[in-house]
């Protein structure tokens, strides 16, 4: 019996089966459709989170779903938490959510939002954190986060467009590489 180093099943990797479910003209059937935002019933300041993920040619990735876990607007997890999942746009390959900005759920903690992907080519979806530019100061001083170089931090900081409006790109690789982490 030869041992050594099993390649990859395709049950065990994301791709090249996401677009499947994700295209438009899947199979004769509409796009997986996800919750846009969180329950009409959280309160909060309501903020918009855009962006796109790049990958590592720089190239936007078409077919990749993505979900968001947030404390709300209090800082409550678990139960009261809030829940998204969307999909990249088609023909962009741009997200967006519709939330409340987050409360920190520990203290001292910056406010973030959780960001999950999952894309093609991607054995297990990948975690980083959406944090605000609000927090800068708050996540330059996270025990965990200041482990990172400064710009690994910055890339963690979604840039502010407009009053509750924010943009935070996800690149896969390359320079401007985001910072994910291993849960």
């Amino acid at each position: 019996m030869m041992i050594g180093k099993l390649q990859e099943t395709p049950s065990q990797t994301a791709g090249p089966y996401v677009h499947i479910g994700t295209a438009p003209q899947s199979i004769g059937r509409p796009p997986l459709t996800g919750q846009p935002g969180p329950r009409a019933e959280a309160e909060g300041e309501r903020i918009i989170i855009e962006g796109t993920v790049f990958d590592g040619a720089g190239a936007p990735l078409r077919d990749a779903m993505l979900e968001i876990w947030q404390a709300d607007s209090a800082g409550r997890v678990g139960a009261e938490g809030l829940f998204a999942r969307c999909l990249a746009d088609f023909d962009t390959g741009r997200y967006r959510f519709e939330t409340v900005r987050p409360g920190p759920h520990r203290e001292g903690q910056p406010a973030h939002v959780a960001l999950l992907i999952f894309a093609r080519g991607i054995n297990l979806h990948l975690h980083t954190r959406i944090h605000f530019p609000e927090e800068r100061e708050r996540v330059a001083a996270d025990p965990d986060l200041r482990r990172l170089e400064p710009e690994a931090r910055e890339t963690l900081i979604a840039t502010q467009e407009a009053a509750g409006h924010y943009r935070f790109d996800v690149h896969l690789q390359g320079a401007n590489e985001t910072v994910f982490f291993d849960i």
